[in-house]
């Protein structure tokens, strides 16, 4: 019998923790999404490519990959990317255009209440 038993890294099991309660808390059902999309098996989980986000998002836009970001592609614009992981080269890229690279709970820290935030994946 296969049970389903979640994520097994203790860092990514304590981040669902911690999107679980700052949902309640800021009343915010994205954080909630967020952990259940992270929540899922690592194969299940989203890739993005750099040019999928420059395709799908406006400058100075904040968006949220509960997966990781892969450097495919060219960031035309300067964007804060918050992701589970990131390759080397979409880090290197984000920053070359301006834009920021950091983890989903410095932004959950930065925007408890999940405003103007853009989930992509």
């Amino acid at each position: 019998m296969n049970m389903r038993t979640g994520p097994t890294n203790e860092n990514v099991k304590a981040l669902i923790l911690a999107l679980r309660k700052e949902s309640t808390t800021a009343k915010s059902a994205l954080w909630d999404r967020i952990a259940d999309d992270i929540e899922k098996a690592t194969r299940q989980r989203r890739e993005v490519n750099l040019s999928r986000l420059s395709r799908n998002t406006k400058a100075n836009e904040t968006v949220v990959v509960p997966g990781k970001v892969l450097g495919a592609g060219i960031l035309a614009h300067a964007v804060v990317v918050a992701a589970l992981n990131f390759s080397a080269s979409a880090r290197v890229q984000i920053e070359k255009a301006s834009g920021r690279a950091i983890t989903i709970a410095e932004l959950v820290k930065q925007n408890p209440k999940g405003k103007d935030i853009r989930v992509i994946g």
